[in-house]
């Protein structure tokens, strides 16, 4: 499952790049068109001011000589010159002294000389005309044009984020649900079968009150029964807000060793700290809750080294947290799953349905404000997880 997400993940990326090159490609083709036909409107221009001067020069000695002569129409060349409105254009003599600028607004004569000097150091090649050079740049359409490829991908970017944040929300909130459901009718269905069995291991111990091998196979049984209490309790808590208690944290872990290492081979070795040896370090817990969580380690470190190996437990500190190291001599877990072995229904195991890591993930971020992570695994040669708790 988790390996099909992550191809989906893959090509969503894919055809999200080829939308990407898509759209910055055509844009930069409608950008290419736009430049040429901007320039070829500035060699209309060009065209239309220099007919004008001719124009005017002719006028000028047809009215000399002939004074009731009609004036020319001019009305044709002043709506071409007058037809760019968006083109800056910057009419510089051979001195480099700007002689005229169009489409620069009320710029004055400080800042048309930066400007000119910006199209020199840009390189900017201009139009020769007889004593004159003419730079023009961009229009602002032009450079919006340029610019909307990138504008469009931080608006799609940012839509994709709010979604994906969106559904994951309530996603998240959905999964609760289940989890919170699943686990308090868990405990509920439970609680009639523990009942049933507590009556019948007290009749049992009415009818044979004097045989002792009765008695001690009764005293097993509800040494499971409480066992089977806690495990429904654990599961009643689910979803509601668990009473903290303050306790050592040597104390706990030692405890929840003595409890996995009678039900362990007897190959595998426990190397845990002793509470007797180590100053104490408190922290607030739900011990049912946390107890849980360190035994869903233990057993996945017993299931991962196959009846042979040892499990170590190491425990240090610093000014806000305390640090509780389980690690194993199993088979390791690949670099890339390090997050994916806390997502609900990973699992490696032939049966199992990899909701314990998921639970312990739960339990130890949203109950106790602490955190659980792959500290370090190397395939073949094991894995060490850690959990992070806030000191008292």
């Amino acid at each position: 499952m988790y390996r099909n997400k992550s191809r989906w993940k893959i090509w969503l990326v894919i055809f999200g790049a080829i939308i990407v090159l898509i759209s910055t490609f055509y844009s930069n083709y409608l950008a290419k068109q736009l430049a040429e036909e901007e320039r070829k409107k500035v060699e209309l221009y060009l065209s239309a001011t220099g007919e004008l001067d001719s124009l005017n020069v002719y006028t000028t000695a047809l009215l000399t000589e002939f004074p009731d002569a009609p004036e020319p129409d001019y009305t044709f060349l002043l709506k071409i010159i007058q037809s760019n409105s968006t083109i800056p254009i910057l009419i510089v003599s051979r001195e480099g002294i700007v002689d005229d600028a169009i489409n620069y607004g009320e710029a004055d004569s400080l800042t048309l000389a930066g400007e000119y000097r910006r199209f020199v150091e840009d390189e900017t090649e201009p139009i020769i005309l007889d004593n004159q050079r003419l730079y023009f740049k961009e229009s602002v359409l032009l450079t919006q044009l340029r610019y909307f490829p990138f504008i469009q991908l931080g608006l799609i970017a940012v839509f994709v984020l709010m979604g994906y944040a969106g559904f994951s929300a309530a996603r998240r909130a959905q999964e609760n649900r289940v989890w919170v459901g699943m686990a308090k009718e868990t405990a509920h269905q439970l609680g009639t079968p523990i009942s049933a069995i507590l009556g019948w291991i007290e009749h049992l111990k009415m009818i044979r009150e004097e045989d002792e091998e009765v008695a001690e196979v009764a005293t097993e049984l509800r040494n499971d029964v409480t066992r089977l209490e806690l495990v429904a309790d654990r599961f009643s808590k689910i979803g509601s807000e668990p009473e903290l208690k303050e306790i050592n944290v040597y104390d706990e872990i030692e405890k929840c060793r003595a409890y996995m290492q009678r039900r362990a081979p007897r190959k595998v070795k426990f190397h845990f700290p002793d509470p007797d040896d180590n100053l104490p370090i408190n922290f607030k817990i739900n011990p049912p809750l946390f107890d849980w969580v360190i035994e869903n380690l233990l057993r996945n470190a017993l299931d991962a080294m196959n009846g042979k190996g040892e499990i170590r437990a190491e425990i240090y500190e610093d000014k806000n947290y305390v640090f509780i190291d389980i690690s194993d001599t199993g088979g390791g877990i690949p670099a890339g799953k390090f997050k994916s072995v806390f997502e609900p229904g990973y699992t490696t195991k032939k049966r199992g349905w990899g909701l314990g890591l998921s639970l312990a993930k739960r339990i130890i971020e949203k109950y106790h404000t602490g955190k659980i992570f792959v500290k370090k695994s190397t395939e073949n040669e094991g894995t060490t997880f850690t959990v992070q708790m806030p000191k008292s």
